[in-house]
C-alpha cells in the first residue's frame, strides 16, 4: 500500500503540471483560429467542453472527497450501513445533467445549420471558387476563374470567402485548413462542398486529416492569405508557369505515387475545360471510364450517392 505522505506529494506534483500540459495545446491550430468559421467552432468546441465539465469536475472531487472521507484509517467517518436513498441527491444527479443535455442539444442544432459547410457565406466581397481534387499522395487545385491549377498549394485574398467544390480520384480523403475551420471528406465520384474565409494574412497549413494509405501523412499543402495585390501577383506568376493540364499531363501527376517524401509544390499556367467534372463524371460511369464530351452535365448529390449504394465499386 503507498504510504499516505507519498501519495499527497505524487498528487501535489501531478496538479502542479495540469496547467503545463494545458497551456501546452494553446498554440493548437484549432484554437488559434484566422478566420470566422474557425473562430465560431473554436467558440462552440470551448462551450460544450465548459458544460461538461460541469459535471465531470463535481464528480472527480466528490470521488476523491468520499475516498480520503471514508478510507480505512478514518474511523471517525460517519457509517451508515442502512442507507438507501435521498431524494435531494436523485433531484441534484437528474436535473443537473438534463439541464446540461437541454443546452448541448440547443447549441447543437442552432451550431449545425450556422456552421453547415455547404452553406454560402454572407459577404459583399465576391468569393473565389477552389476545385481541390485528393490524389495519391497530393492535392491537386484547380481556379476556374482564373484558368489555371496547382499542386500542394493555394492561395486567396483576406476577407475575401472562398468555395472549395472537392472530390477524390483516389481512395477517400478529409480536406482540412485548421487554421481556418471546419474538415469535409473528399469522395470519388462525387462532389462536397466547403465555404471558408481567412480574416488575418498568414501561410496556414492543410492536410488530409483521413488515412488513405501509406503516404497519406505527407499530403500536405500551404494555404496563403494575402491581401488582393499578392493574390494577384501569386496568379500571375502561376500563369508564368511552363506546364499546361490538360488529361496526358493529369494521367502523369495521378501516377506519381511516391509516398516516401511530399509532392514538390506545381504549377499549371493553363487547365483543360471541364478537368474537375470529368474527374467525377468517369466514376458515375462505374467502370473509371472517362466521359469525353459530357462535361455540360453537373453532377447532383443523388446520383454518386445511388453510384455507391449500388453495389458497383
Amino acid at each position: 500500500m503507498i504510504p499516505l505522505k507519498q501519495l499527497r506529494r505524487s498528487l501535489r506534483s501531478g496538479l502542479s503540471l495540469l496547467p503545463v500540459l494545458l497551456l501546452a495545446g494553446c498554440d493548437a491550430a484549432i484554437l488559434n483560429p484566422k478566420g470566422q468559421i474557425g473562430h465560431d467552432e473554436k467558440t462552440l468546441l470551448i462551450t460544450s467542453v465548459v458544460l461538461m465539465l460541469l459535471v465531470v469536475i463535481p464528480v472527480i472531487v466528490m470521488t476523491l472527497a468520499f475516498a480520503w472521507r471514508y478510507r480505512a484509517s478514518n474511523t471517525t467517518a460517519r457509517y451508515e450501513p442502512n442507507w438507501s436513498h435521498s431524494t435531494a441527491i436523485e433531484v441534484v444527479v437528474w436535473s443537473i445533467p438534463c439541464m446540461i443535455i437541454l443546452v448541448l442539444a440547443v447549441l447543437t442544432w442552432r451550431s449545425s445549420h450556422a456552421l453547415d459547410p455547404y452553406k454560402p457565406l454572407d459577404s459583399k466581397v465576391k468569393p473565389i471558387t477552389i476545385e481541390a481534387v485528393a490524389l495519391d499522395w497530393k492535392w491537386m487545385f484547380i481556379y476556374p476563374e482564373q484558368g489555371i491549377a496547382t499542386v500542394n498549394e493555394i492561395a486567396f485574398p483576406v476577407d475575401t470567402p472562398l468555395n472549395f467544390r472537392i472530390t477524390s480520384d483516389t481512395v477517400m480523403n478529409s480536406f482540412f485548413i485548421p487554421h481556418l475551420g471546419t474538415q469535409i471528406y473528399a469522395m470519388a465520384g462525387m462532389e462536397t462542398k466547403l465555404h471558408l474565409i481567412a480574416n488575418e494574412p498568414g501561410d496556414y497549413f492543410g492536410l488530409s486529416a483521413n488515412y488513405s494509405g501509406h503516404g497519406f501523412s505527407k499530403m500536405g499543402f500551404t494555404a496563403h492569405a494575402t491581401d488582393r495585390a499578392g493574390f494577384d501577383a501569386w496568379v500571375a506568376k502561376v500563369k508564368a508557369a511552363p506546364k499546361a493540364l490538360d488529361q496526358a499531363e493529369f494521367q502523369i501527376l495521378a501516377a506519381n505515387r511516391n509516398d516516401k517524401a511530399p509532392y514538390p509544390v506545381t504549377y499549371y499556367a493553363s487547365v483543360q475545360d471541364g478537368m474537375f467534372k470529368s474527374l467525377i463524371h468517369k466514376y458515375m460511369m462505374g467502370k473509371g471510364q472517362h466521359m469525353e464530351g459530357h462535361d455540360d452535365h453537373p453532377a447532383s448529390a443523388a446520383e454518386p450517392v445511388a453510384m455507391c449504394t449500388s453495389g458497383d465499386k
